[in-house]
Parts: C-alpha cells; structure tokens; sequence
C-alpha cells in the first residue's frame, strides 16, 4: 500500500494536494496530521467523500511542535513519502516569536519522524518570504535576505532539512519548494479579498498598478510540485530547492484586469496616493487597538501591497516544466470549483477552461 504523510494537511495547500496524490500520483492512502480537523475549512468539500474511518484519507491531531508519534498513519504501516505543509505564516497576524516556535521546532520533529519511520522521501514547502521584497527579478541562486520574523523562521526550517538529508548519508531526497503568493479554491488569502473587493465594486490601486506579485495557482503548484519531484526520482538521491511562481508574475494591475474578465464585471478602479492609505491605516490601527478589536486593514499590510516580490521559477523553466494554467484559466477553475467564493450561485461551464488543462492533469 502506498502511503503518504502530509503535516499541515488541513490547510489549504495540503486538501488540495491530498486530492492531486490519490488522483493524480497513485496513492492508496493519505494522512493528514494537523491540529485542526479538515472540516475546518472549506477546501475540505474536495477530500470529504475519501474522508472518515477505512476511507483513503484519515485524520490524526497532530501538534509539530511536540514529538510525533511514530504509528500515526497506521501500527506498521510503511511510510512512502512526506509533505511538511505545516506552519505559522499569515503575516500580519501574529507575533514575531510565534512564527519561530511553530516553523523550528516543526521542522526538526518532522525529520525526526522522517527517521522514526524510515522514510527517506520528504516536500517540504518554505516560501519566497526568505528572499525579502524586490523590485528586481531573482532565481534560486540568489542569496535569501528575509525582512520578516516568517521569513526568518522558514529559511531556517530549510536548513533542518537539509540537516536531515546530510543524516542520511545522501541516500535521502528533499524537495525544496519556495512558493509565491498561492490562490484558489479556499485560499482565504490576499487574492481571495481580491476578488472577493472586485466583484463588489470595492477596490483601488495602492499606487502599485505595475507592482509585481509572484504566485501561482494551488492545483498549478500541485501539479508542479509532483512534477519535480518525479524528475528528482529519475535522478541520486538529491537536495533539489525550486521556485513556485507563474513566468512571470503578474502585476496588481493584471491581476485586477484578469479577475474583472473571468468574474465579467467591469469598474474603473481608481488609485489612491500610497501616503493618504498609510495615513488612513495608521488611523485605523490606532482606533482599533484603543477599542481592541481586529482589522485586516493595517500599515503592514499597505506595504506589502507596494511592494514586489518578483521572484522567477529558474528550476523550472530550465527542467523545461510545461505550465497548466495561464492566469485567466486558473481563475475560471476557480470560478469553476467554488462559485461562491465569487458572489455566484453556480459556476461556469467547463468549456470555459482549456482542454490541455484535464489532460496535463491526467498525466
């Protein structure tokens, strides 16, 4: 039986990879050990039916930050492969110590289990956090220079892989993908509210109509992932770290033009001056923290929306990997998957999506 752990599996990127492994990669059955139950969260809707008792997909509560036991995926049973998923990474929205005592000490109890089972097959997921912001396009061989406590906390849980590989006396494989900003189905994230802002009329550049977004679509990064992972095998055992990101990232504007066609509601969108935003949200973190309450609008979040993160999949485009999506056709998947997310009752006909799309995904 071939059989695959995913730590984080309940996030957004581990449901849809759990869906790509038993469809797509030949998994008989998948463990998601997270902290949260995958109902939690509404990709869970694309694993419910091999979800539950006996079914292709179990869950087991699992906290990173403590020793993990060895038989949670079954007494004996052999481990083939494993995907670090887990981590604390929404930024703003914790403190700095809190993205360190989650990412390290995750790390380094994931490899453990790792050798604890003897699977010498791991995915780990950092982020292009690592490289700080530019303005200028980098590849992986440029020199990481986080800004941030996230950042920070993932560089060094790649270097405890790394770790764990050299252990193994180079018998083990480690992938090592750094993704951009990632959407789709259940993202919840910055693209969400983009959307979300667009098709309600609510939405003005931040002076950044040309500021570039590296990201890539959740079952683009599934598919990519799994790609490189299958080429690595071909190959020794290896160390591989690549970027996951369109070539090449869209900019606002793109994106905003992009989501107006899929969604088919037109606005003008207006820009505001970065200074009257920054003012406007240190007014608002002001008045939020007196009456203590949450805001999602805040002078960190105004600076990453300035800012570039243009990050290139240099690994990538020299493996020569055949891209899926375009940014238009992912959006209509997304449309397509969870119209609801887009204000839509129903979703779009899958007409509206390219034909090489189901095929490269079959494959």
């Amino acid at each position: 039986m071939k059989v695959a752990v995913i730590f984080g599996g309940t996030g957004f990127i581990g449901l849809h990879f759990t869906r790509f492994l038993l469809d797509k990669a030949g998994f008989d059955k998948v463990v998601l050990a997270d902290i949260k139950p995958p109902e939690k969260h509404i990709a869970h809707v694309f694993v419910k039916d091999d979800l539950g008792a006996g079914r292709r997909v179990a869950y087991v509560h699992c906290d990173v930050r403590q020793p993990i036991r060895a038989d949670i995926a079954g007494q004996g049973v052999a481990v083939q492969f494993i995907a670090n998923f887990a981590a604390v990474h929404r930024e703003p929205g914790h403190e700095h110590w809190e993205y360190f005592d989650t990412n390290i000490p995750g790390a380094k109890n994931v490899c453990l289990y790792a050798e604890d089972v003897g699977c010498e097959d791991i995915l780990f997921t950092s982020s292009i956090s690592p490289y700080g912001p530019t303005e200028e396009p980098k590849d992986e061989t440029a020199i990481p220079t986080p800004e941030t406590a996230y950042g920070s906390s993932k560089l060094a849980a790649e270097l405890i892989h790394a770790a764990w590989r050299d252990r193994g006396q180079h018998q083990r494989r480690l992938l090592v993908v750094r993704p951009g900003v990632v959407f789709g189905p259940g993202e919840g994230g910055n693209v969400s509210r983009l959307v979300k802002a667009l098709t309600k009329g609510f939405f003005v550049y931040a002076g950044n109509q040309q500021t570039r977004k590296a990201g890539i679509y959740v079952k683009e990064l599934c598919h990519a992932m799994w790609w490189l992972h299958e080429r690595q095998a071909t190959r020794a055992p290896s160390v591989m770290t690549a970027n996951m990101t369109m070539n090449p990232g869209p900019s606002m504007q793109e994106y905003v033009e992009t989501v107006q066609k899929v969604s088919g509601k037109k606005a003008i969108v207006p820009s505001i001056p970065v200074w009257a935003l920054m003012l406007a949200a240190r007014v608002i973190e002001i008045l939020t923290g007196i009456l203590r309450i949450n805001s999602s609008i805040n002078t960190v979040r105004i600076r990453k929306l300035i800012r570039s993160n243009n990050i290139v999949p240099g690994v990538l485009t020299r493996e020569g990997y055949p891209y899926v999506f375009t940014l238009e056709s992912a959006l209509k998947d997304w449309l397509a998957s969870l119209p609801q997310e887009w204000g839509r009752a129903d979703g779009i006909s899958a007409e509206a999506c390219p034909d090489r799309v189901s095929q490269q995904l079959s494959n």
